[in-house]
């Protein structure tokens, strides 16, 4: 036994060893939300997720950008700076799947270098890991993300979730890809066509595109729309007013989640109805409030036409929650087309 605790001794000290070898890359906080994606310095990030339960989540990553762009239930949740394969290891476009998940891989190629967080795309090697960001394409081909973006999106990502990985083939200033918060169709990271709202009519309801799961919204104040997501696809858009007191601060992002019980009376013009309770939720750059319940007057500054909140109502369920932003969310609005950039189909495993 004597002659056996010193080798032991020896094993745990080579483990501890590897353990700490694991560097930590990037940025250990999330960067604002209102923080422009092309402004981030390389390591930065920005997460605004909420639990894997809310909706299917897709990634898009932009190889001409060195970004990556994760969106849940429709709607962009976090961005990231990446660095994808250098010369002579460029990383492969197409839409891919995750196929395996492994927290702490090691490489079998590259001297068992640590490829934490591993989300596989390929079996011939290629995946998304946490690793270096220098700001430029580094890897052997794989995407490398921020160590604590890279775990968060671990975390809260199935296996088969959607991966675009895209490559502009201009220059970077004609790069075309979904604003902050414009929708995607989480099965294909293909931008979402919006519900038509023609010419003197107030809203479009079609919950028949997405029958059944989670429900989020996306309110903004400076386009003066509101759309509802089920499962990723849009079922519901209206006309929507933000009104706030003259002297008020910018709206910013700030989100919101529907809770226990409800508010006390009924709906105006809703008899019967009765509108559920709301709290501020914390993401970054809007932590202040967190936790506050909503008032009946901070909740009547949202107006929408009231039979489209007459179909909404019924859906708001706990945990639905809402986006409220000053961003424009429509594509004559945001200054650029909104699409998903061109992609070639995957190469066979």
């Amino acid at each position: 036994m004597r002659r056996l605790l010193p080798a032991l001794l020896l094993c745990a000290l080579l483990f501890c060893d590897q353990a700490a070898a694991v560097p930590f890359w990037g940025a250990r906080q999330s960067s604002p939300a209102e923080t422009p994606p092309d402004q981030l310095k390389p390591g930065e990030w920005i997460w605004g997720g909420v639990s894997k339960g809310w909706g299917p989540m897709a990634v898009i990553v932009s190889l001409t950008e060195q970004r990556a762009y994760a969106y849940r239930n429709g709607i962009l949740i976090g961005v990231s700076t990446i660095s994808s394969g250098k010369p002579g290891h460029e990383t492969p476009t197409g839409v891919f799947t995750i196929l395996q998940k492994d927290k702490d891989h090691r490489s079998s190629i590259y001297n068992a270098a640590p490829m934490p967080y591993q989300q596989r795309l390929t079996w011939d090697g290629v995946a998304l890991h946490a690793g270096g960001l220098p700001g430029y394409p580094e890897s052997h081909g794989c995407v490398h993300l921020p160590s604590e973006f890279a775990r968060l999106l671990f975390d809260n990502s199935n296996m088969g979730m959607v991966v675009v990985v895209a490559q502009a083939g201009v220059d970077a200033d004609a790069v075309v890809h979904p604003r902050a918060l414009s929708p995607i169709d989480p099965s294909t990271g293909a931008q979402r066509p919006l519900l038509p709202l023609p010419s003197g009519q107030t809203y479009a309801w079609q919950p028949e595109l997405a029958p059944t799961g989670p429900i989020s919204m996306l309110v903004s104040s400076s386009d003066q729309q509101l759309a509802v997501y089920r499962n990723g696809v849009e079922i519901g858009r209206a006309r929507a007013v933000l009104h706030a007191p003259a002297d008020a601060a910018p709206l910013g992002t700030q989100a919101f989640i529907v809770g226990q019980g409800f508010l006390p009376g009924e709906v105006p013009g809703l008899p019967g109805v009765r509108m559920p309770n709301w709290m501020r939720i914390c993401i970054p750059g809007s932590q202040a409030g967190a936790g506050q319940v909503l008032d009946t007057n901070s909740i009547a500054r949202l107006q929408v036409p009231p039979a489209f909140l007459a179909n909404l109502l019924p859906l708001l369920t706990p945990g639905v929650v809402l986006v409220a932003t000053d961003q424009h969310i429509l594509p004559e609005t945001t200054g650029g087309k909104l699409q998903v950039l061109d992609s070639d189909p995957p190469e066979a495993p």
